[in-house]
């Protein structure tokens, strides 16, 4: 039975659980441990400075200090050489050096060889910059530090430039070299891409394309719910192929066997036999719309990703779901698979990117780089990198650990769509229609095309949801939202002469954000 309290015995245990609720202030930041805190330091020295921690301490550094054994106060023994005497730690390809570290410089242990290059460099990195230097010379000036600021000979040097003291058979060389920022190296010249076809027959937005791995055909899916089968040298409908209840978001066709696979808004994901031109197979677990799918290259598998936060990969002969991956907090609206590590990657609609293990499910990266949803991941068809595409940035990444590479800036859009070709050309789609092509080494721009809507159309229903390459790579279509499909092709008529790269050698401004 339920024992029946007075309301005053209620109100008092609301009243102490809220009391204790509230009692403790979890805002408050906790009070720093000096102990914990000296301990924290102590490693972290060790852990990046160790390999400098046993030089001595430059002249002018115990000037300013006040001492040799002040401003530590981590408990770091100071390897002064000798305590009592000066230090006259000071070395110039022209001076007398110590034999080694922790040697002062005395008339019995001076050297009167001059170092080698390489000697001088190692040592240049190895020394702690103090802070007149770093006052002196806000630009590092590399070896050239040393030699400016032991001798009176060399400190009419202007800073910014490094003195390489070569020794050749006995005549020293002294050669100046100017630092220079980096730039961006010079693009490959691609040819300018034209649009030579317009092909109509959809009644919604055409969402997704695939050209299967012959390069005879094409297949599109719709918003109308149909998924047509095209013609790749004619662009003529070969087939019209129903049974989606809701728009088509996904269409891929297997190189391992005679299927399609499509997926779409009414959380379904199919499998058509070609042959026969029906639905053979159906994979059911997704709680919500499908966005993307892919084929892994060398094992039937297939995964698909969701508006339901998960991609799941599927045994395709099974039909059973292997691995449900999830992590994501928002809908994942790409996946794409490869045969090597890392074998699956998604973007999301909050924000990050995930690679995957595929045999523990699991992730094993997660890139936080972009701030706004990642609808487009691109893989380079011969590089062990890929791109991902975001309303703020593409940005380039390298494989298997997803070390950033660089930014691709300027195409201010949402981009719903990225494919890559072998030569190294990087098309953008965007939901306002834009189209930009990049060259992927270097990350320059060097075309941007927004073509014309179909007649009768808004030019609101101007928008890119896919793009893709042919087999060959000689032709690029994209799927629209003006209900067509656009086909491009190189100029074949322009040269380097007729369309110049406008590309001037800017310094180079990688962030990582």
């Amino acid at each position: 039975e339920v024992q029946k309290h007075s309301v005053h015995t209620l109100v008092f245990r609301s009243l102490k659980r809220t009391h204790d609720m509230f009692v403790a202030d979890n805002a408050k930041p906790i009070p720093l441990d000096e102990e914990s805190h000296k301990v924290k330091m102590a490693v972290k020295l060790r852990t990046e400075y160790g390999s400098v921690l046993h030089m001595p301490t430059l002249k002018e550094n115990l000037r300013e200090k006040g001492g040799p054994n002040t401003g530590d106060p981590y408990g770091h023994k100071q390897y002064s050489g000798n305590q009592g005497q000066e230090l006259e730690y000071l070395i110039t390809g022209t001076h007398p050096y110590p034999p080694g570290p922790g040697v002062a410089l005395t008339a019995d242990t001076k050297v009167q060889r001059m170092p080698s290059e390489s000697a001088a460099q190692s040592l240049a990195i190895a020394l702690p910059a103090s802070q007149s230097r770093l006052d002196a010379n806000r630009t590092a000036a590399g070896v050239g530090d040393i030699y400016r600021h032991a001798g009176g000979s060399e400190r009419s040097q202007p800073p910014g430039m490094s003195v390489a003291m070569v020794e050749t058979g006995g005549n020293k060389n002294s050669a100046l070299m100017a630092k220079k920022a980096p730039t961006m190296p010079k693009p490959q010249w691609h040819p300018p891409w034209k649009l030579y076809r317009v092909i109509s027959g959809h009644l919604g937005w055409v969402r997704c394309i695939a050209v299967e791995p012959g390069n005879q055909w094409f297949v599109t899916g719709s918003a109308d719910r149909t998924i047509k089968i095209w013609d790749l040298a004619s662009g003529k409908l070969k087939l019209s192929l129903t049974g989606h209840i809701s728009t088509v978001r996904g269409v891929i066709v297997s190189a391992r066997s005679p299927y399609l696979f499509s997926c779409g808004e009414d959380k379904q994901v199919k499998c058509w036999d070609l042959e026969y031109n029906k639905v053979i197979r159906h994979y059911h677990g997704h709680l919500s719309a499908v966005y993307g799918l892919d084929l892994h290259p060398t094992i039937d598998v297939l995964v698909t990703c969701s508006r339901d936060s998960t991609a799941r990969i599927w045994d395709v002969r099974t039909k059973a779901s292997v691995h449900t991956l999830s992590g994501h907090t928002n809908a994942v609206a790409t996946v794409k698979c490869q045969a090597a590590e890392p074998q699956i990657i998604t973007g999301s609609h909050d924000t990050t990117i995930r690679l995957w293990d595929l045999v523990a499910g699991k992730t094993r990266v997660t890139l936080t780089n972009h701030k706004k949803s990642v609808r487009a991941v691109v893989l380079h068809p011969r590089h062990y990198t890929f791109a991902s595409g975001s309303p703020d940035n593409i940005k380039q990444w390298k494989f298997p650990d997803g070390n950033f590479i660089q930014n691709l800036s300027g195409h201010n859009a949402i981009i719903n769509t990225l494919a890559v070709n072998s030569d190294g050309v990087l098309v953008s789609g965007a939901d306002n229609g834009t189209m930009h092509l990049w060259d992927w080494r270097t990350g320059y721009n060097f075309q941007r095309v927004h073509a014309a809507v179909q007649p009768g159309s808004l030019d609101s229903e101007s928008g890119i949801f896919a793009c893709v390459f042919d087999q060959s790579e000689s032709r690029l279509l994209t799927a629209e939202a003006d209900k067509t499909i656009k086909v491009y092709k190189e100029d074949d008529t322009a040269t380097e002469e007729t369309h110049p790269v406008s590309w001037k050698p800017e310094i180079i401004k990688r962030k990582r954000f």
